[in-house]
C-alpha cells in the first residue's frame, strides 16, 4: 500500500517527468524523428571522419556503423596528435587511449587507459556487443582486444616522441586552449531510420599523469545518447566536463525543451559557474536532436565542428562562445 509520503513523492516525480518530456512541443506530444540522415563531429578532423560516416549514412547504413567507422578514420591518421596512432603521450612517453560508443538502444561500451591498440572505438563496440560489461581499462582492455584479434603496435610516432622530449626539458603541465585546433573527436549521427548513435575517442591530455582518464570514455560525460530525445558529446578539459556530467546534462536540457545550441550553452554556463578561474579551460559541446536539429557552444572562441547532411556537403561551423582568449 502506498503511503501518503510516497504518493506525494511519486506525484511530484510524475509532474516533473511530464514537464521535461513534453514542455518544448506541447502537452502530450513527442519529438518526431527525422528520416533525413545527418552527422556532426568535433574539430577540423571532423571533415575526415564525416566523409566516411556520410558514405555509410547516405547508403542507408546505421548511425552506429557510421559513428564507429567515421572516427576510426581519425584514429588511423598518424598526423593527428590527439587521437589514436600519433597521439600525444603522457609524461612517461606512453600513448594511452580512451573511447566510448553508444547506440539507439542505450547500449554502450568503453575503454580507458588502453595502450598499443590504435582503434579503441572498435574495442569499445566489441565490449558493448560481446560482453556483459560496459567499460574495460588498462591491461584488461588490452588483453580483451588482443583476444578479439586486434593487433598490438607502437602508437608513438617519431613526431609525437620528438614533441614529448622537447616538453621534458621543462616538464610543465598546462592545458592549452584549442591546441592545434583539434582535440578529442566526438561524433553524433542520425540515420534514415530515425535512430541516433554517438562515439568519442581520444589520446587524452598531452603529458598527463600516467593513468589519468578524462571524460571521453565516460558515458554521460564525454557522450550520451537518448533515442527519444537526442545525443550530445563533449571536447576540452575532461575534468571540467566530468564535474557536471556534461553530455547527459545537454540531453536533459533538450528534454526540457531547449534547442540544441541553447542546451549546449546552458551546459557551458554550468561549467563556468563551477570554476573560479577559467584560464585555459576550454570546453565545447555538440548536440543532435531526434528531429535532426543540431548545434554547439563553447567556453572560448575557436571551437568548430563538421556537419554533413543532404543539404550541407560536409562543412565546418564555428560555434558561438562565452568569452574570447
Amino acid at each position: 500500500m502506498t503511503s501518503r509520503r510516497n504518493f506525494v513523492k511519486l506525484s511530484a516525480f510524475g509532474s516533473l517527468f511530464s514537464f521535461n518530456a513534453f514542455s518544448a512541443f506541447g502537452k502530450n506530444t513527442t519529438i518526431l524523428p527525422s528520416k533525413e540522415p545527418v552527422v556532426i563531429s568535433t574539430w577540423n578532423h571532423g571533415i575526415m571522419a564525416n566523409k566516411k560516416a556520410w558514405e555509410i549514412l547516405s547508403a542507408g547504413g546505421t548511425a552506429l556503423d557510421a559513428v564507429e567507422k567515421g572516427v576510426m578514420e581519425v584514429e588511423n591518421d598518424p598526423t593527428g596528435a590527439s587521437v589514436g596512432i600519433g597521439g600525444r603521450p603522457d609524461r612517461e612517453g606512453r600513448v594511452t587511449l580512451d573511447a566510448c560508443i553508444m547506440d539507439e538502444r542505450s547500449r554502450c561500451g568503453a575503454v580507458a587507459f588502453l595502450q598499443d591498440i590504435k582503434n579503441p572505438i572498435a574495442v569499445a563496440r566489441k565490449i558493448m556487443e560481446e560482453t556483459p560489461h560496459i567499460m574495460l581499462v588498462g591491461e584488461g582492455a588490452k588483453q580483451f582486444a588482443l583476444e578479439k584479434g586486434f593487433k598490438e603496435e607502437n602508437l608513438l610516432t617519431e613526431e609525437s616522441e620528438k614533441a614529448w622530449k622537447e616538453w621534458l626539458k621543462e616538464s610543465k603541465y598546462k592545458p592549452v586552449i584549442n591546441v592545434e585546433n583539434h582535440d578529442t573527436i566526438g561524433m553524433l549521427a542520425l540515420d534514415s531510420n530515425g535512430n541516433l548513435s554517438g562515439s568519442c575517442t581520444t589520446s587524452g591530455a598531452a603529458y598527463k599523469l600516467h593513468g589519468r582518464v578524462g571524460d571521453s570514455p565516460i558515458i554521460g560525460s564525454g557522450l550520451f545518447v537518448d533515442n527519444e530525445i537526442g545525443a550530445a558529446c563533449a571536447t576540452g578539459l575532461g575534468e571540467a566536463i566530468i564535474r557536471v556530467a556534461g553530455s547527459h546534462l545537454v540531453v536533459e536540457l533538450m528534454r526540457q525543451g531547449h534547442e540544441p545550441e541553447e542546451a549546449c550553452k546552458l551546459a557551458v554556463d554550468r561549467i563556468i559557474a563551477k570554476h573560479e578561474n577559467m584560464d585555459g579551460l576550454q570546453v565545447g559541446f555538440l548536440a543532435l536532436r531526434k528531429d535532426g536539429k543540431y548545434g554547439g557552444y563553447s567556453v572560448f572562441n575557436g571551437f568548430n565542428y563538421a556537419v554533413a547532411n543532404k543539404q550541407i556537403n560536409n562543412e565546418l561551423v564555428d560555434t558561438k562562445f562565452d568569452r574570447s582568449w
